[in-house]
């Protein structure tokens, strides 16, 4: 058994294998730049609307979540990548801000569906244009050409 371990953990993963080159950490540091100024003007924008950036989240994972039936608590939790209790939290102060309404599961008491309220549409609403105009006006064309650039150091 033994030696079974030691020969699987030094089998090299074939895309390791690849050479890195000056433009592939070029093109890294250019792609995580473009992603740290997008969230640096998002979390401007949510600043301007009186949310922080993790409520900003939260009403998007809970209006673009993406399955049958409306978002949970644990939906939340693990679109945010957070413990449940945070999520919990998080989902009183939408409340207490008017921002979320919890309703209850028709089919599981146990289980509370969580909805935007008006107003937390109408915030949502606001900062979406406001990040859709970014990526289009800055994000887009960069990025572009960083994924391309990764398509064909990859191919290389």
């Amino acid at each position: 058994m033994r030696a079974q371990r030691s020969k699987a953990t030094t089998t090299t993963p074939r895309s390791s294998s690849r050479t890195m080159r000056d433009a592939d950490y070029a093109a890294l540091a250019q792609f995580r730049y473009q992603i740290r100024s997008f969230l640096a003007f998002s979390e401007q924008a949510a600043a301007k609307e009186g949310l922080t950036p993790t409520q900003h989240q939260a009403l998007l994972g809970i209006k673009g979540f993406v399955r049958p039936g409306p978002a949970t608590v644990g939906d939340v939790a693990r679109f945010l990548l957070v413990r449940h209790h945070s999520a919990v939290e998080l989902v009183d102060r939408l409340a207490k801000l008017r921002l979320v309404s919890r309703l209850a599961d028709p089919d599981d008491a146990r289980r509370v569906h969580l909805k935007l309220t008006k107003k937390g549409e109408q915030k949502l609403r606001a900062l979406s244009r406001k990040n859709l105009e970014e990526l289009r006006r800055a994000a887009s064309p960069a990025l572009s050409r960083l994924l391309k650039s990764f398509r064909v150091s990859s191919e290389g």
